[in-house]
């Protein structure tokens, strides 16, 4: 059988060599394909990064002064008794 191979004049067969760079390359094309966008996405991420950071730092300072809050509730919640109380005694 060997002979008859030889005979028909055909080298060796380099088919299944072929075929498998041919997909290689194309599983590698296909990664590239779909990690360079990722990679680009994370580019643009990380360029407003510190923008974000800036912004989350001035809502901190922007929003301090809402921690005192519950002070000045307290505070209205006396002078609103003591309003009450004086109306009473007004007889209002």
């Amino acid at each position: 059988m060997h002979v008859a191979y030889l005979a028909a004049g055909s080298g060796p067969s380099n088919f299944g060599w072929t075929l498998g760079w041919i997909i290689g390359i194309v599983v590698v094309l296909a990664v590239v394909a779909l990690v360079v966008p990722i990679l680009l996405l994370a580019r643009s991420i990380g360029d407003e990064a510190p923008k974000i950071n800036t912004a989350l730092t001035d809502a901190v300072a922007n929003t301090a002064p809402l921690g005192a809050l519950r002070t000045t509730i307290e505070y209205a919640t006396t002078i609103i008794g003591g309003l009450q109380r004086g109306r009473a005694r007004l007889g209002g």
